[in-house]
Formats: C-alpha cells, sequence, structure tokens
C-alpha cells in the first residue's frame, strides 16, 4: 500500500469499506498539492483548521497534531476512515474533531481547505454555512483532481466567498484560491422538498441527497411492489436516502418495526424529518452507517435496498455486493432481501451466488425488482 508522503507527515493510509486487494488508494494528487500549498506559505501552530469533505482522512490526520484540525464531510464511511487512518498511524483519536454534515462547525476558522464533492449543493450548503466562521484574513482554499473539477465549483465560492483564482495544474490536480470579501448573509435553499402521489407524502431532502429534486426513477420502479405485512415483521432499510422506501412500507405494514440506515448524515437527517412528517411517533431506529455491519446476524425478517453504483467518483458494484453480504448475514433463515436495480447490473446473477431462491417481482425496460430467498 502506498505511503502518503507531505511536508507534514508520512502516512500509511487506508480506505473504507477495507476491501482486500483493494487498487484504489485513500489520498490523491489533490490532497498532495493542498498540503504543500499550506506548508510552502506556512501554517501557524495555533491555526484553526476547517477540511471539508476529506475522503478518507489524509487532510486532517496530516495536520493532526500541527494544527486545531476540524472535519466535516457527508459520509460517515469518510469518518469510520478518519479514525481509523488516524490509530493506524498511532495518532490520537481526539487529534481531529469530526462534524457531521447535519451540523455547522463552529469558527472562526484561519484555514478552510475544502476537497470539492461530487455534487455541488453540497459545496453550496458548505459554503453558505461558512458565512461569519471565518477569521480576520482567513484563507479558503479547494482543490480536486481537475478532471472532477466543474466551472460551477470557482462561481459558488466567488458568490459566498470572494474573488477565486485558479491555481496552475499539478499532477492533473488543480486548486482554487477564493479571497474572502464582504457578503450579505445567504439563505440556504435546501432542504427542497417534492411530494408523492401514492403514498401521498411530502419528502424533504438536504444537500447531498441523491435525486434531491425528484423521486429517483429506480425508486419509483420499486415503490409499486414493495410488499405488505400484518405482523410485526423486523425491517431495514439499507441506504435509506431520505426514507421514502421504509416510510411507504411502513404505511402500508403498521405493526412493522422498521431500521433505517444511510452512509450519509444528510440522508439519515432528511429520514428522520420524513418519517416524523409522515408517521408521528411511530418508534424507528435511524441511524448513519456502514450499511448493516452493526446490525446483529439473523436479527431482520426483510430487508428493502436501492443499492448504489457508485463511491464517490467511483463507480462499480462493489458496495451493492457488500450490502448484499450484509444483508445475507442479518436476516433470518427464510427472510426476503428486495432490491431494485437497472437491467445490466446483472443483481440477479449476483444474488443467486449468496441467496438459496432468487425471483423477479416486476420489471421496466431499465429495471428489475428482485426478491432474493435466504
Amino acid at each position: 500500500m502506498p505511503i502518503f508522503v507531505t511536508p507534514f507527515a508520512q502516512l500509511d493510509l487506508i480506505r473504507q469499506p477495507d476491501q482486500p486487494h483493494e487498487p484504489l488508494q485513500a489520498f490523491d494528487a489533490a490532497d498532495e498539492y493542498l498540503l504543500n500549498h499550506v506548508h510552502e506559505h506556512g501554517l501557524p501552530d495555533a491555526a484553526r483548521v476547517l477540511v471539508l469533505n476529506d475522503s478518507f482522512g489524509a487532510l486532517a490526520a496530516s495536520l493532526a497534531g500541527r494544527a486545531d484540525v476540524t472535519s466535516s464531510g457527508d459520509s460517515h464511511l469518510g469518518h469510520l476512515g478518519l479514525q481509523v487512518n488516524l490509530q493506524r498511524n498511532q495518532l490520537q483519536a481526539d487529534a481531529v474533531r469530526f462534524v457531521p454534515s447535519s451540523e455547522c462547525a463552529q469558527g472562526p476558522f484561519d484555514l478552510v481547505l475544502i476537497r470539492v464533492p461530487k455534487t455541488l449543493a453540497l459545496l453550496e450548503e458548505q459554503l453558505i454555512r461558512l458565512h461569519g466562521q471565518l477569521a480576520p484574513g482567513a484563507q479558503v482554499i479547494a482543490a480536486a483532481m481537475v478532471k472532477y473539477l466543474p466551472r460551477a465549483a470557482g462561481d459558488l465560492l466567488e458568490r459566498y466567498i470572494g474573488p477565486v483564482q485558479a491555481s496552475l495544474a499539478v499532477k492533473k490536480a488543480r486548486l482554487l484560491f477564493a479571497t474572502p470579501a464582504a457578503r450579505p448573509a445567504p439563505v440556504s435553499p435546501y432542504p427542497t422538498a417534492y411530494r408523492l402521489d401514492n403514498p401521498a407524502i411530502e419528502l424533504r431532502n438536504h444537500a447531498n441527497l441523491f435525486c434531491r429534486e425528484d423521486l429517483d426513477i429506480g425508486t419509483r420502479a420499486f415503490l409499486p411492489h414493495l410488499p405488505k405485512h400484518l405482523s410485526r415483521l423486523r425491517v431495514a432499510d439499507l441506504g435509506c436516502g431520505n426514507g421514502v422506501l421504509a416510510i411507504a412500507y411502513a404505511l402500508g405494514s403498521p405493526q412493522a418495526e422498521l431500521t433505517l440506515v444511510d452512509e450519509s448524515y444528510m440522508a439519515v437527517q432528511s429520514a428522520a424529518e420524513n418519517w416524523q412528517a409522515a408517521l408521528g411517533e411511530r418508534p424507528v431506529a435511524i441511524r448513519a452507517g456502514d450499511g448493516l455491519a452493526e446490525q446483529a446476524a439473523d436479527s431482520l425478517d426483510l430487508v428493502l435496498c436501492n443499492p448504489p453504483f457508485h463511491q464517490q467518483q467511483v463507480v462499480g458494484d462493489f458496495l451493492a455486493w457488500r450490502m448484499f453480504q450484509q444483508a445475507l448475514a442479518a436476516l433470518v433463515t427464510g427472510g426476503e432481501l428486495w432490491i431494485v436495480g437497472n437491467r445490466h447490473l446483472g443483481y440477479h446473477a449476483k444474488l443467486k451466488r449468496l441467496f438459496r431462491g432468487v425471483e423477479q417481482i416486476a420489471a421496466t425496460p431499465k429495471f428489475v425488482v428482485l426478491k432474493a430467498t435466504k
């Protein structure tokens, strides 16, 4: 595994979830470029540094012990990566303060280091929250690999922070320097909301939600085919997003006990608000987590899942495969995993490798709804 070498530290870093023979690194040239720049321009010992969207802790762990570091992001796996990598490199767990994106980091900050996220709405919300949190003379620097750096990222920095200057590209990475200037207090456009007719509910969606403006087409294909049960089944919505699958199922299955899990803090925040609006005080467990990794074995009767096919900019089915394995472990014998997926992903064949029975419940030209029985 390559060592991350910068003027601040030499770190042995791993991604999360940890996979055998992982070909991808937990850092990239944009992390390296950003830290080299900070070192060249000097980092005062007492500097308060805010790191945003640090994928697996490369930036925060490098600066741990060198400054007062706060890290904030929307990924529970990113938070887990930070914890694992601090421990892996014999750094104190409390050397970095972590704030989930469902909360606001409290400044004032002297330096803000931003990894530009895939979802620009998340970046916009984060920049809005920086209003009033910057110390006099503060610096705001964003970094990304050039191929993942849209022009709109610079426009957002200009709108909410101040004039922006772009660096030259180094190893296909670029930095954006925003000079804080007086700006009127911004009003956040988030969360957004949309309504469904069946079930008749309104769904709030915080900035980093997938398909924030409307129901995604996979879930739309899944909803009419959700099972209904009158018994007290134990059910999990795995990768719950805004909670729509769990809420729709719960409305049709009044005795079911629901657990909603997502690795996005903003998804969990949205799901909790939507559950409260639709189902009031009906008991529920909603948590940020690494899928069902913390779920006891043989503790669920049913798992509902619309699995993701990417982690940040990395596309693949490894997260879905891992979710299927987690569901298998958590389900009782005879328990069922219900999923929706793109036809071309071939989930039917993958599920057959794990479950004793796989049945196609419904199909559209693009999606299939599958039931896998343990």
